[in-house]
């Protein structure tokens, strides 16, 4: 009876060591009531066993402003996060037994993050999603806590509110369209900021006929869905107006096959407006060849065996724009180029006596045209610049009077001239 009351006492004692069947933490005491026992040193627990919690719950709600393709996801993370390299977020649609990892979060970057930017796994609108967070651990263990469902399903909205700034700018953008429009049927004189290279088109035309020798125009080397193409067959139909007008020799080369039909068709329908349909020569427009640097040694050529007295270059260029002004420059011809290619600007501004830089070349038709849409768009594009150039100053003064100053001028106007158009 002694002997086995001395082998129940030590069962006993480590029993009550024990608080609700959980072990006590390593490197602590084990207490009781009357005998305090000692924990199981670090060095004899087993090897590679994790003791700590798993990450919390999953929130999912729709994500605001969006055409239903997003979800604002939020975790609550592992109360112990020694030892955590990253969390992985997994996803399954409501009724499906496979997950999918659409998310993977270290630790200290956030426990939230927007679901469905990732093309490879989309948010279907309406379709209720289950997630599940894992704690993926340095040695490779992953612990995943309790599966949640998705409290609201993606939905799309009719308007986006932090579009609303957008909304006002392409308003105001748009009246003043319509008013300068109005102004310039009814024959108001609408003021325009000259223009260096428009200004000489007329001049280099005049030249070319005194010397009595050809014009050579090149509408650029892109397509017909290049809008700077587009731009610069609307000023081939000015040029040719004129030059049918003063009977002097235009050369039009082509690369494209479809620019070289509406090339054609411009400065036919040119020389019918001037009143010279007889003298229209259909030699004057015509196609060389699609293979670039052939067609630049083509035009080259016609400037070394022509001597045109005027050089246009007006749209799209790429490598070939330096060659091309190089040749005409040693010709000895006027030359203006045109272009919104910003890495070709350099060469025809150094090569060229006038340049069109980017959006300028679009405004040459209005400039040369005068008619009433035209001068509306050109006008209303300067009063919204001259509106944004307003607001930058005065949000650009007040900023500067509030750091030199160290008070806080105007918080709200500050506030509202200095925030971005766009988010």
């Amino acid at each position: 009876m002694r002997n086995t009351m001395r082998c129940w006492i030590p069962v006993a004692l480590l029993a009550f060591g024990s608080v609700a069947g959980q072990p006590a933490p390593a490197g602590e005491p084990i207490a009781t009531d009357s005998v305090i026992a000692p924990a199981i040193p670090p060095a004899e627990q087993p090897a590679g066993a994790i003791v700590a919690d798993p990450p919390g719950s999953v929130t999912a709600q729709d994500y605001p402003n969006d055409a239903g393709d997003h979800l604002s996801v939020c975790f609550s993370p592992s109360p112990d996060e020694e030892g955590i390299l990253s969390y992985r977020v997994y996803r399954r649609a409501a009724g499906d037994t496979d997950w999918v990892l659409v998310e993977a979060i270290a630790v200290g970057e956030g426990t939230s993050f927007v679901d469905g930017y990732d093309p490879d796994f989309p948010i279907e609108s309406g379709v209720r999603y289950e997630y599940m967070i894992a704690a993926l651990y340095v040695d490779g263990t992953e612990i995943s806590g309790p599966v949640s469902v998705a409290s609201e399903t993606a939905g799309g909205e009719w308007y986006h509110l932090q579009k609303t700034r957008n909304l006002v700018a392409c308003v105001l953008f748009i009246g003043l369209i319509f008013y300068y429009f109005q102004r310039a049927r009814r024959g108001a004189s609408l003021y325009l900021r000259p223009i260096a290279g428009i200004e000489a088109i007329d001049e280099a035309i005049g030249r070319a006929t005194e010397m009595g020798k050809p014009i050579l125009y090149v509408p650029g080397l892109s397509t017909i869905s290049d809008v700077a193409t587009i731009a610069s067959l609307t000023i081939l139909s000015r040029v040719a107006r004129k030059v049918a007008e003063y009977q002097t020799p235009l050369l039009v080369p082509n690369r494209d096959p479809i620019v070289y039909t509406v090339a054609e068709e411009c400065v036919k329908q040119a020389y019918l407006e001037a009143g010279r349909p007889d003298s229209y020569d259909q030699d004057s427009v015509f196609y060389l060849t699609d293979s670039q640097f052939a067609f630049v040694a083509a035009v080259n050529g016609i400037m070394a065996r022509d001597k045109p007295a005027t050089n246009f270059y007006l749209g799209m260029f790429w490598a070939e724009s330096l060659i091309l002004a190089e040749t005409g420059s040693l010709s000895g011809a006027i030359q203006i180029a045109g272009t919104d290619a910003v890495t070709q600007l350099p060469f025809f501004i150094t090569t060229c006596d006038y340049t069109l830089i980017g959006e300028e070349l679009y405004a040459a038709s209005a400039y040369l045209g005068r008619e009433p849409k035209q001068l509306g768009a050109v006008k209303s594009q300067d009063a919204c610049k001259g509106i944004i150039m307003t607001i930058i100053t005065v949000g650009l003064c007040l900023w500067i009077l509030d750091a030199v100053a160290g008070t806080e001028t105007l918080p709200w106007l500050r506030q509202l001239l200095t925030m971005p158009l766009t988010d």
